[in-house]
């Protein structure tokens, strides 16, 4: 593309729709026919910029004005309760029943990864030792030592937000570093289910694995669900880099990064919960069963929410993507 020619071809076009957009009176039926097209044409000019010859000050330019443009054709409205609720009900749950091909994968997988790196460290001592020294351990592993008070060291409310916070920060690391061709959310992955194999293993070795998963499953069925969510969705980012399918790279990498965004608010409220659960519920007075069982009920209720809720709403259409009024402007690719 020759800039400078398709820049004086559509000047007239661009300088009209900026008139049209300072106007002060009312526009007649034919001036807001006429401002809908050429907010159409110039967002096509647009995309053809952005993808044939990018200039920095021309496309800041012609930004700014399909922005006002878009604002001036459809119109400002503030957000509401309302798109909570759609974003509850349709959005976040179909954008994870959609990934649920790679996030329910990444969960059996890492879930095996923790077994058997459990099984090992638990039945090999020499790799126990090589953790920390066999005084350390016992104070760790004893009736009463640091894995169990671990969960009751702060005040619940305290406990709850520090997780939750903690939590939260590694399931918005493994979306976004999703982008980076997968490798940086297996490597947290990887350290996850490190420190959970360690623990497996330790208390195994101390014939108190009865105990830690007592102390583990009432918050860490829904916690590591969320989390497990993320990576599937991070690693589908990153494959979408490596494979955009029919969409451009960049059309595709902007819809599921505008999905995983959303995701991300979504699986703070999950791990919200969790959080509650692991602050509250886990170092509570309450019987082993009577905490596996409310951690059991979260999980079946998450699942639900997810297969029954999302399900529908994907087969719906949605997507977790954001309404098409408010995408940028693209050019149609051909499949």
């Amino acid at each position: 593309m020759d800039l400078d020619v398709f820049v004086s071809a559509h000047r007239a076009e661009w300088d009209r729709l900026d008139a049209l957009l300072h106007r002060q009176r009312r526009l007649t039926g034919a001036d807001a026919d006429e401002l809908v097209a050429l907010y159409q044409r110039t967002a096509t000019h647009l995309s053809l910029i952005q993808s044939s010859a990018p200039d920095p000050q021309l496309t800041g330019r012609l930004s700014q004005l399909v922005a006002r443009a878009r604002s001036a054709v459809t119109g400002t409205r503030r957000a509401s309760w309302r798109d909570v609720t759609h974003f509850l009900a349709y959005g976040f749950p179909a954008a994870v029943y959609r990934s649920r091909h790679w996030w329910v994968p990444t969960a059996l997988v890492s879930t095996a990864v923790a077994a058997i790196l459990g099984w090992w460290i638990g039945t090999h001592p020499e790799v126990q030792s090589s953790i920390a020294a066999p005084s350390e351990l016992r104070e760790l592993t004893r009736p009463g030592g640091q894995y169990e008070t671990y969960y009751s060291s702060n005040p619940a409310a305290s406990f709850a937000a520090q997780v939750w916070t903690n939590n939260a920060q590694a399931a918005a690391m493994c979306l976004v570093l999703g982008a980076f061709l997968c490798l940086p959310v297996i490597w947290i992955l990887f350290q996850n289910m490190l420190n959970l194999g360690v623990g497996i293993g330790l208390m195994s070795s101390a014939g108190r694995l009865d105990t830690f998963l007592g102390l583990v499953l009432p918050h860490g069925l829904l916690e590591l669900t969320a989390v497990f969510v993320a990576a599937g969705t991070g690693l589908r980012l990153g494959w979408t880099l490596i494979d955009p399918g029919p969409r451009s790279r960049r059309a595709a990498l902007a819809e599921e990064g505008r999905a995983a965004l959303g995701m991300a608010i979504g699986l703070a409220l999950v791990l919200f919960v969790s959080g509650a659960i692991e602050g509250f519920v886990t170092p509570s007075g309450l019987p082993t069963w009577a905490r596996i069982t409310i951690g059991i009920a979260a999980e079946l209720a998450f699942l639900a929410y997810v297969y029954v809720l999302g399900g529908r709403a994907a087969r719906a259409g949605a997507t977790g993507d954001v309404e098409e009024t408010e995408r940028s402007a693209s050019v149609p690719t051909a499949a």
